[in-house]
């Protein structure tokens, strides 16, 4: 019998999203955003990403919306996502918030001539904008947040481009939730800290225990409807215990 021919192994092609080094600069944005606590910076640092590693991004821009309705245009890359995010605002329509509330991912190849948002769409083009593509970033309670990516032609968002967007704004999301969790961790040690002082300036002036100088405290919160972290930090910078108010 003639003996089987050897196998042929095909090599197998990776998918455009992760050629050229893009996997690379994935791995440092992930190391970059790791090391990084503050929320602004955070925005400045995916907006900068998105321009890097998307193709024909030309603008970009994270919005936050509150309510459904209002946007706040934040770490935008110029003028033009200012400029649209507001007009969506005043609108009540557009890509950012159909993103933001009820789509993952809204492409638009050609503003121009897109009929989903009557008014927007046009306005938006008169603006310069000729395509845009919105990613979902996050969602918490009313507020949600959504990468905005701006192109200067029509049609040049494509799978790869939304592709690597959403691998952009997986590494936004993680970083968000990260610096949540470490600001709250921070405000909960500078809680401990602020009544820490405030027992201690009761315990030193009325020569009380440790547990007795805290039932002062929640009581004095309890009269004048005052958090407790308050009424520490007013004992704590003033030296005097709030009381009920008039």
């Amino acid at each position: 019998m003639p003996s089987k021919s050897a196998s042929t192994r095909v090599p197998v092609e990776q998918p455009p999203a992760v050629r050229g080094g893009l996997a690379d600069r994935l791995s440092d944005l992930a190391r970059e955003l790791q090391h990084e606590q503050d929320t602004d910076a955070i925005l400045t640092i995916i907006v900068h990403a998105a321009l890097e590693l998307i193709p024909h991004v030309a603008e970009a821009s994270i919005s936050l919306v509150t309510g459904r309705r209002t946007i706040d245009s934040r770490a935008a890359s110029g003028e033009l996502p200012v400029k649209i995010d507001a007009l969506q605002s005043e609108m009540g329509q557009g890509p950012c918030l159909d993103a933001a509330y009820d789509q993952r991912v809204v492409r638009v190849p050609d503003l121009g001539k897109d009929e989903r948002w009557p008014g927007f769409a046009q306005a938006a083009c008169d603006l310069g904008a000729r395509s845009m593509l919105s990613i979902q970033l996050f969602v918490e309670g009313d507020k949600l947040g959504a990468l905005n990516l701006y192109g200067q032609d029509v049609n040049v968002f494509d799978d790869e481009s939304e592709q690597i967007a959403l691998l952009v704004a997986a590494h936004a999301a993680v970083a968000f939730s990260d610096a949540k969790e470490i600001a709250q961790l921070t405000q909960a040690l500078d809680t401990r800290d602020l009544i820490g002082q405030a027992k201690g300036i009761l315990m030193e002036r009325f020569k009380i225990t440790p547990q007795q100088a805290f039932l002062v405290l929640t009581k004095a919160s309890s009269d004048s409807n005052i958090k407790l972290r308050d009424v520490a930090e007013h004992l704590a910078s003033s030296g005097e215990i709030l009381t009920r108010r008039g």
